[in-house]
């Protein structure tokens, strides 16, 4: 799971696994293939009307954005454990909580960076308004976070549990 400390980012070995194993095929394989792309539309022609060439070229641009942003991800990575299961939120767990103490108006969310984002639960990242306010809380225990508009919002920790994804 994932935990950031100003610059340095907690993950676990499968995480960091799982992200070393994309940079790698991002800049190898998938690498080799876009310039493929570009080169069979550039052959092509006149290049201000090659839809083909331009739909290259900016998946490259996003191509290349990931790589650098999993370099960096990965460069200030810390391999460490998963969250112990102290009833304590840290990032990499399942957090539930109530809103304004309210126990039929719940939400269950993983607490992690947006690297662990996945349609089978919503992630808050620990650096979000609802993450830091609940990070390092107790079950049991009310925390509270800045809305949009300013306004505090306070919320019950109900469940904190391990990430087992």
């Amino acid at each position: 799971m994932t935990q950031t400390s100003e610059n340095v980012t907690w993950l676990t070995q499968e995480a960091y696994n799982q992200l070393k194993a994309e940079l790698e095929h991002l800049s190898g394989p998938a690498r080799t293939e876009i310039a493929a792309k570009i080169a069979a539309a550039r052959e092509e022609g006149d290049l201000r009307e090659n839809g083909g060439y331009h739909a290259a070229k900016e998946e490259q641009g996003k191509q290349e954005l990931r790589v650098r942003q999993l370099t960096q991800l990965l460069e200030n990575a810390k391999v460490g454990e998963a969250p112990a299961a102290d009833g304590v939120v840290a990032p990499g767990m399942v957090v539930t909580i109530a809103f304004d103490g309210d126990e039929d108006d719940t939400l269950v969310f993983l607490l992690a960076s947006r690297e662990y984002a996945s349609s089978d639960i919503e992630t808050y990242s620990p650096q979000s308004p609802l993450g830091s306010g609940v990070n390092g809380k107790k079950v049991g225990e009310d925390a509270q976070y800045e809305l949009p508009n300013g306004k505090l919002a306070s919320v019950k920790i109900l469940k904190a549990e391990p990430y087992q994804g």
